[in-house]
């Protein structure tokens, strides 16, 4: 006796087994126990169709685009405090060159190269509070969280298209920043 798959196949991309099982009841089980037909070829039909599905359906659920969103790393793997410091101002210029961008009211554009460039700043910062005395960290902890807070609300502002907003938080990040700098 040859053995047919039955299942039915709608569209290649799409597979949606439908299973035909053949059992006989269980009072005819009891009866005659030795003749209990084995469903292993199905379910194994079905394991196989099933992750052909998921295989299939991965490019669908994974094919996400990543939005630019913050860099939650603190510290970036292997970053040394010289390269912290050689790379802070240049981080810091990049934050303040958003002015450009928030002058021509793209605010889009001004909140990816926001993004971009608080979190390097923002990781070379933290490596630098890391490595000063125990004294001098509490007020470079504060000014830090101030700093990046305001970050935060610049860009709420800016996806909000609140102008005045947008000026107030540079503002005050463009204040906070040099604090810091004269500090480090």
């Amino acid at each position: 006796m040859a053995l047919v798959p039955r299942f039915v196949q709608s569209s290649p991309p799409y597979l949606s087994p439908t299973f035909i099982c053949h059992l006989k009841p269980s009072f005819l089980l009891r009866e005659n126990p030795e003749k209990v037909p084995k469903s292993n070829f199905t379910r194994r039909i079905g394991a196989i169709a099933t992750m052909a599905k998921v295989l299939l359906a991965r490019e669908a659920i994974f094919n996400v685009k990543i939005a630019n969103g913050f860099d939650l790393k603190m510290v970036a793997p292997g970053q040394t405090l010289e390269e912290a410091e050689s790379g802070i101002r240049g981080h810091a210029l990049a934050l303040l060159q958003v002015k450009a961008l928030i002058e021509s009211e793209a605010w889009k554009d001004m909140q990816k190269a926001l993004r971009k460039s608080s979190s390097l700043l923002k990781q070379d910062i933290y490596t630098i509070i890391q490595s000063k005395p125990g004294s001098m960290r509490p007020q470079l902890r504060k000014l830090y969280s101030n700093l990046f807070n305001n970050v935060t609300r610049l860009d709420y502002a800016a996806r909000d298209n609140d102008a005045t907003q947008v000026w107030e938080y540079y503002e005050k990040i463009v204040i906070t920043l040099d604090d810091i700098l004269s500090r480090i």
